[in-house]
């Protein structure tokens, strides 16, 4: 399902070298038995999911959808960035779906939040707040008074039915609100943490509503755990992106760009960012994830990329086929000198762009690339990349001897935020 080329790259170990190594943290993830394996619930979890809550789920989903003009996601990092990726590299950026999805609850921009709360005045609204503990600030402020704009809009009655909790299964401010208040309530795992929940209830519940077919999601998740259950470095692509981005740290590359051709996918560089930022990033190690959108990041990022400091290496996330596609149309007069370009396809296009830039920037701007290729930007890849990108990081991290479920650093900037907002 996904394909990976590091012939582009400058390689100087074979990748093959490290297959004692792998076959040690394979074991070790599979056994759950490395540091911070108390959140490795992810690894089996496309077997262990909760059966009768995924049911729920869509039953819910199919109850609230019709109601539904606008649905807010109120949540913060993993809370959001995942359902966010998979909404707009599923359906596109201008799917036509009568529901809007509008994410709120991720900065403390008072703008922001009151031209989402103009906007949402005389539409229909569903509100899914997600949080484990339900302190999160930016969260937690967005959440109180969105709560209290609809309990005058609709009563708290039938905000019963409107707004719905993904939470801690017993405990925590938020479930004990939902409890008090009579809000259907989903569950976030105690296994599995925010960068690593988009196939829990975290982000199934939102893509059910926005009508995203997440059963054939849950099937590319368990396709990919079944396909990467072999440690063998000869098959397991997983493991190779991983042992890669090793050996391009090894070599003095401390930033890596995911770069994707289609604008739906600048999101999924958001969540990617998130999941090997925060895991890898910590002891003073780890590789600086950056995004980019070419060819328009071409634009503004491609000179320092093909002639500055030779800092990082790309990692290209291609796509085999569009989900539309279209032919270039003739002009009598051709002023604009275009009509080289008649008939063809507009993939093509895109696709020689990047054919073109790859040759620039490793040949001639000496940037090692690995490719990522996936079939197809449908619910089924995305729930595969997801699990591949989880397997990679688990490996990536553990090579480094390092914990990738923790994130002890975030809490400094938020020591000092409660200081100045006089929080005791």
């Amino acid at each position: 399902m996904i394909q990976f080329d590091s012939s582009h790259a400058f390689l100087k170990e074979n990748i093959l070298d490290y297959q004692p190594k792998v076959n040690e943290i394979h074991q070790m993830i599979m056994d759950k038995t490395g540091a911070g394996n108390d959140f490795l619930g992810w690894v089996d979890w496309p077997n262990t999911y909760d059966k009768e809550e995924f049911e729920r789920i869509l039953k819910v989903a199919a109850s609230v959808k019709d109601k539904a003009e606008v649905l807010l996601v109120c949540g913060i990092g993993g809370s959001y960035l995942g359902a966010r990726a998979a909404i707009e590299m599923i359906q596109g950026l201008y799917s036509g779906n009568k529901t809007e999805v509008i994410f709120i609850g991720n900065t403390f921009s008072s703008t922001y939040f009151k031209q989402v709360e103009n906007y949402i005045q005389n539409k229909s609204v569903v509100l899914n707040v997600i949080s484990k503990s339900g302190t999160t600030t930016e969260t937690a402020m967005a959440f109180r008074m969105l709560k209290q704009i609809m309990e005058k809009k609709y009563g708290k009655e039938e905000c019963k039915t409107r707004i719905l909790a993904t939470t801690d299964k017993a405990r925590g401010t938020l479930k004990e609100l939902a409890t008090k208040e009579g809000y259907e309530t989903f569950v976030i795992p105690d296994d599995i943490g925010g960068r690593y929940s988009v196939t829990t209830a975290v982000g199934l519940l939102p893509l059910a509503i926005m009508g995203i077919d997440v059963k054939e999601l849950m099937a590319g998740f368990k396709q990919a755990f079944e396909d990467l259950a072999d440690a063998d470095l000869n098959k397991n692509t997983a493991y190779q992106y991983a042992v890669a981005r090793r050996i391009l740290q090894n070599q003095g590359k401390d930033a890596e760009m995911l770069v994707t051709y289609e604008p739906q996918m600048t999101m999924v560089g958001e969540w990617w960012k998130q999941l090997f930022g925060e895991s890898e990033g910590k002891d003073g190690m780890g590789v600086l994830p950056c995004s980019a959108t070419f060819s328009t990041d071409l634009h503004s990022l491609g000179q320092f990329i093909q002639e500055g400091k030779k800092v990082l290496f790309e990692t290209l996330l291609l796509v085999e086929h569009p989900t539309m596609d279209g032919l270039f149309p003739h002009d009598e007069e051709n002023m604009d000198n275009m009509n080289y370009l008649e008939d063809k396809s507009l993939d093509w296009v895109n696709k020689m762009a990047c054919k073109g830039t790859l040759e620039a920037h490793e040949i001639t701007g000496n940037v090692p690339n690995l490719i990522l290729t996936l079939p197809d930007m449908k619910a089924h890849t995305f729930g595969y990349m997801c699990y591949f990108f989880f397997r990679a990081c688990a490996m990536t991290c553990y090579v480094l001897d390092i914990n990738p479920f923790n994130q002890p650093g975030v809490e400094v900037y938020k020591k000092n935020m409660f200081r100045l907002l006089g929080k005791d």
